[in-house]
């Protein structure tokens, strides 16, 4: 990967950009859309080792689902919890994979004003929209899983969520970023962990997903202390 010059905020509690969300979901958009379009039926129905379970189809069936719900404001008791999760992803059952795709390719577009609208309420649904592209990625053996273009804008939202959780303070040396991360609380209470390596094997610990054996270093925190989505 090359070096990219970041606009990630490294200072903890940075001022929301309302935008950001709905850019780095049309940034995705606008490069897996057509790689799946591209893609043969049989290649959805390959399992994602990420998602236990579910198939390609099936993590595309629960992304758009969960865009379209956002777009129409459809936020019923229990919504996104796992049940919930697998009900939308039957109600897809008989779809053909073009359809789904169709309902990705909208939602990843109408999305992005309502989030903007929604005061961060909704921001992490951008990321977790990105985080699963990378799984798609992944089980397709495409390059670029929890990388490329979009991944400036997902390290802010990572960024944020970490800091607005408390999360466990880590400071990120990363390979392919000029400057370092600093995610996590600041209470002050713990010494800052500390990761070198790259960017990309940063998110699949955050997001906990495998690492592929990738080189990297982790002092002062266990991996699954890292895990959001855990």
């Amino acid at each position: 990967m090359t070096s990219t010059t970041s606009t990630t905020s490294t200072t903890p509690g940075g001022d929301r950009d309302p935008e950001l969300p709905g850019r780095l979901l049309a940034t995705e958009r606008d490069t897996l859309v057509p790689l799946l379009r591209a893609r043969p039926d049989q290649d959805f129905a390959l399992p994602v080792a990420a998602c236990p379970g579910w198939s390609v189809r099936d993590v595309l069936a629960h992304c758009s689902a969960v865009l379209t719900r956002v777009v129409e404001s459809r936020f019923e008791k229990g919504v996104f919890s796992p049940e919930s999760n697998e009900r939308d992803i039957a109600e897809r059952a008989e779809w053909p994979n073009a359809r789904i795709l169709d309902e990705l390719e909208r939602g990843m577009t109408g999305a992005g004003p309502v989030i903007a609208e929604a005061g961060g309420a909704l921001d992490m649904v951008g990321l977790g929209e990105w985080v699963h592209a990378g799984d798609v990625r992944e089980a397709l053996g495409e390059p670029g899983a929890y990388g490329g273009a979009g991944l400036p804008d997902a390290l802010t939202l990572l960024v944020r969520r970490t800091v607005q959780e408390g999360h466990v303070p880590l400071q990120a040396d990363l390979d392919d970023m000029d400057e370092p991360l600093r995610l996590g609380g600041v209470s002050g209470e713990r010494t800052p962990a500390r990761f070198i390596g790259d960017a990309a094997t940063l998110v699949r610990l955050y997001a906990g997903r495998p690492v592929g054996g990738a080189s990297y270093e982790l002092a002062g925190a266990e991996e699954g202390e890292l895990n959001l989505f855990g």
